[in-house]
């Protein structure tokens, strides 16, 4: 059996969407270490990981791409955020490497740095995304805009003008990342997404109708469905006496100014006939004013509660979104930042629910889009036997499996082989 070095970001909605891989190559017998968030390490023990903590100087970093007044200006800090980030990974990816003499090694894509020690080390490595991979294709709008697939020449020409401005600013952040790449006698990369293809296998946890059909995927990639692992919380007891269409809002578990959504919501289904249930994530929920037919907490398990639901409001994080969609729930989706519009765009493409940006967002719009997106039902069970025919975790495990007993690449600098 072999041993296998996961590295994530230290955020949950990179940490979690994994878990379930890795608990099915540890029950394949694998010896599974896992390098991740400090406070998710006991829960990761538990399962039978041997888990321990990245660099404490990576959890300090504050993502504030939500200050950012445009979503281009929010893209350019996450870039240099990344950097930051990239700059520690290398020094504790490589400790971690050197440490444990791992067989194959799966890392988050988020994880710049410690994909270029992955690439540097000769080692078979795969690595995972969790939110829509951002792979140039011929078929697909340029990542980050939320644009609707190109239809036609007018439709191509717009993406080949979108991919040249995003080519343009990332150029900077590119050749700051080749300095990094030198320093492992790594080969320059000439646009930002060529590191993507570098690792032996890319898995996506995602899947097609949801995530758009593509002519021209690398070789390496894998779609495989959703990571759907979510720490075992219980049901909430009044869940069992809730007779009432429940209307689920949720919002980041990382701060994003996205509370609106929950105000918003909280007036607009006031005088409902629905339980209205909203988890805050990092907000607050001392700071919402509470109808009678609503609850606000913290934290609740949303496995059970999407049993019970009609529909999904949320800022359009892709772990929030597939969870709903693989159970068959329609979504309305109201993004802020990041990837989200690109999230709500599929999900609206998918015929699986509606988006609402928001800067349109009020009580009447959106009661009139949740309404439309409860319609939707079918399209969310389209996309939930998508997810299901994809694989899951023992399809991505499959994929891992396939690069053990693989030689280290002669072409790697190979800077930690002995």
């Amino acid at each position: 059996m072999a041993r296998v070095l996961a590295y994530t970001s230290p955020t949950q909605g990179h940490v979690y969407p994994p878990v379930d891989t890795l608990v099915e190559l540890r029950r394949r017998g694998h010896e599974v270490h896992v390098r991740t968030k400090a406070s998710e390490i006991e829960q990761l023990t538990a399962l039978g990981l041997e888990a321990d903590a990245v660099d404490p100087k990576l959890e300090a970093i504050d993502f504030d791409d939500w200050r950012a007044r445009t979503q281009i200006g929010a893209t350019l800090r996450v870039l240099r955020l990344y950097e930051q980030h990239a700059a520690l990974e290398i020094p504790d990816a490589r400790a971690a490497i050197e440490q444990l003499r791992p067989d194959v090694l799966f890392v988050d894509v988020q994880c710049e740095g410690a994909g270029y020690v992955a690439a540097a080390s000769g080692l078979p490595w795969a690595s995972y995304c969790p939110y829509p991979p951002a792979f140039v294709s011929r078929d697909t709008p340029q990542h980050g805009l939320g644009q609707p697939p190109p239809r036609g020449s007018l439709g191509r020409a717009r993406d080949r003008f979108w991919r040249a401005v995003a080519r343009a600013l990332a150029a900077p952040a590119v050749r700051r990342r080749n300095t990094m790449r030198a320093g492992l006698a790594l080969p320059p990369i000439r646009a930002y997404e060529d590191q993507w293809r570098e690792p032996d296998r890319f898995i996506a946890y995602t899947a097609e109708p949801y995530e758009y059909a593509r002519s021209d995927w690398p070789e390496s990639v894998r779609l495989v469905g959703p990571g759907t692992w979510d720490p075992p919380l219980r049901a909430p007891d009044w869940l069992a006496r809730e007779q009432r269409p429940i209307v689920l809002v949720s919002i980041s578990t990382a701060y994003q100014r996205d509370e609106r959504l929950i105000s918003v919501a909280l007036e607009a289904f006031a005088d409902e006939d629905v339980a209205l249930v909203a988890t805050t994530g990092a907000a607050d929920p001392a700071g919402f004013d509470v109808p009678p037919n609503a609850r606000v907490e913290q934290f609740l398990a949303h496995r059970p509660l999407l049993e019970k639901a009609v529909c999904v409001v949320c800022h359009g994080g892709q772990g929030t979104t597939q969870k709903a969609l693989a159970a068959g729930v329609p979504v309305c989706a109201v993004p802020f930042l990041r990837d989200q519009f690109d999230v709500a765009r599929r999900v609206e493409v998918a015929d699986a629910g509606v988006k609402l940006h928001h800067n349109r967002l009020n009580p009447r719009r959106l009661r009139a889009a949740v309404r439309t997106a409860t319609g939707k039902r079918a399209g969310a069970e389209r996309v939930a036997r998508g997810f299901a025919a994809a694989g899951g975790a023992p399809a991505a495990a499959d994929a891992i499996e396939e690069l053990l007993g693989r030689p280290a690449r002669r072409d790697a600098p190979g800077l930690l082989r002995t």
